[in-house]
């Protein structure tokens, strides 16, 4: 398949070219290390254009019915269908997942999102009866999105489809370094028919278009997910506007076997949530806690469950693990591999350097630490790659102590016999998500973090309310009953209601 064309930015409804001249970005395979294409370098004009549209469209947008923003989503969630594989192959070509991965999770999840959203929308109250009061929830205004590299499309539409839900308008700033699948769904955008200024899309670097979307005076909020560095920079630059800022970023996601689980199935399935997208994602658990009495038993049981990932070229479907994305991420994590064995980690399995029948490409081993203590860098550090730490415990106390022993709190596991057992040490981990047992992915439970992984959340509900203000109009149901406000029809619920009567009460209710 030809890559999309990445030159031009989507402003007010159309492709232009940057308002500033200035050499594109180029894209790097992953896989050859050569240049693929290249990427338009949006600056801070182009984000001003971008903002206007939207604040143009804004008023227009979020007076819109729930059931016209279901069946504009709905537009959406059916072109993305129909241009499945195109997205399939940009995200195995721009970032290197493996095809059969991409196919299995990196795209049914991004659609997830969006049938998600029409699923919240259809049965959200936007206006709820306390007393009197008249609990309103309304669209926050214009939001700037800025999404990561590792889970293009999944978080391009985490974010988007809320978003539109509410009733908001938006620029969107997707990573430079996977910017096909971003102009693939720019495209699918246009096609549904958006109006205007809705959506808007800046390419280029945070230094420039993140920065500038993050200062904007006329943008209301900023939901990023990324380093934990990118999110402090993105906080300040946003202070001085009082701006709502919204943050997913890093994680070192515990796994807490405990001595009563079920050591040949939750061990691999261990491994393979630890090294999922090449172990580039930021709740990846790859911190292995293990009882100490059967560390051995774990050690061999990890090594075999990796042994079986195949590492090679991604666009072959037996692949299990192709490179990693990027060379700043492949020198990373080569780095934090050495790191781990000058601290004096057991090298379980894998090690420093690609496997030795590839050449080039930013190829990992599947590397396993054993015998690691909870102070070292590489229990500490978020790795974004695929290195598992394996940290044995004492007791129960001490397993929960460990997993706690960490800045972040994004994601978590526990594993038991007892499920009552389980239930009682995930209630002690402070982290946004547990996992018990290893249960389904779910789209409509709550997603974010605790401590430096950030705040607010993402997904179902949660995710909607995020992109909501909350408006109290006191007085509003004075000598009314029997209303009922369902979301399917906002506007048939407000007529029922005599419109100069309502009126005079929204008029009275803006005087405190």
């Amino acid at each position: 398949m030809e890559m999309p064309r990445c030159d031009l930015l989507y402003l007010d409804g159309r492709w232009r070219r940057p308002a500033k001249p200035a050499a594109a970005i180029p894209i790097i395979s992953p896989v050859t290390e050569g240049i693929i294409g290249s990427v338009a370098r949006g600056s801070g004009l182009d984000v001003d254009i971008a903002v206007a549209a939207a604040r143009r469209a804004f008023p227009s947008f979020a007076a819109t019915s729930p059931s016209e923003r279901i069946d504009l989503l709905k537009r959406i969630l059916t072109l993305l269908e129909e241009r499945f594989e195109n997205m399939a192959q940009a995200i195995c070509h721009e970032m290197g997942s493996a095809i059969a991965f991409v196919r299995s999770s990196q795209v049914p999840f991004g659609l997830a999102h969006i049938r998600a959203a029409i699923e919240v929308l259809e049965d959200y109250s936007f206006i709820k009866k306390q007393g009197t009061t008249a609990i309103a929830k309304e669209a926050i205004g214009v939001c700037g999105l800025i999404t990561p590299w590792n889970w293009p499309l999944y978080q391009i539409t985490a974010k988007i489809a809320p978003a539109l839900a509410a009733g908001c308008t938006i620029v969107l700033k997707p990573s430079e370094l996977s910017p096909f699948s971003a102009h693939l769904f720019a495209q699918i955008m246009h096609d549904a028919g958006t109006p205007p200024g809705v959506f808007n899309m800046v390419t280029g670097t945070g230094e420039d278009v993140g920065a500038a979307l993050a200062s904007h005076s006329d943008i209301d909020m900023i939901s990023i997910t990324g380093s934990t560095r990118a999110g402090v920079l993105v906080a300040q630059a946003a202070a001085p506007t009082v701006k709502r800022v919204t943050q997913e970023l890093g994680g070192k996601s515990p796994n807490i076997l405990l001595d009563d689980a079920d050591w040949g199935r939750v061990v691999p399935l261990g491994v393979a949530a630890a090294f999922r997208n090449v172990g580039q994602s930021c709740s990846a658990p790859t911190r292995m806690l293990v009882p100490v009495k059967r560390l051995r038993e774990v050690e061999e049981l990890a090594a075999s469950a990796a042994a079986t990932m195949t590492v090679g070229d991604p666009i072959n479907e037996a692949t299990v693990l192709g490179p990693l994305a990027n060379r700043n991420q492949f020198d990373k994590v080569q780095n934090m591999i050495r790191i781990g064995i000058a601290e004096g980690a057991k090298l379980v399995r894998g090690g420093a350097g690609r496997p030795e029948y590839l050449s080039k490409g930013y190829f990992v081993e599947p590397t396993i630490f054993s015998e690691v203590r909870s102070g070292m860098r590489i229990a500490q550090e978020e790795i974004f790659g695929p290195v598992l730490c394996l940290i044995p415990y004492e007791d129960e106390d001490e397993a929960i102590r460990i997993a706690n022993d960490t800045v972040y709190g994004l994601g978590s596991h526990v594993q038991s016999g007892d499920i009552e057992r389980a239930r009682r040490v995930a209630g002690k981990i402070r982290a946004g998500q547990v996992h018990i047992n290893h249960p389904a992915w779910d789209g409509f439970a709550a997603f974010g973090g605790y401590k430096q992984s950030g705040n607010g959340r993402e997904y179902g509900v949660f995710g909607l309310e995020e992109y909501l203000e909350t408006k109290a109009i006191l007085g509003f149901f004075s000598g009314m009953s029997g209303l009922s406000f369902n979301c399917r029809s906002r506007a048939a619920r407000l007529s029922r209601v005599d419109a100069n009567d309502h009126q005079n009460r929204r008029k009275e209710a803006g005087g405190e």
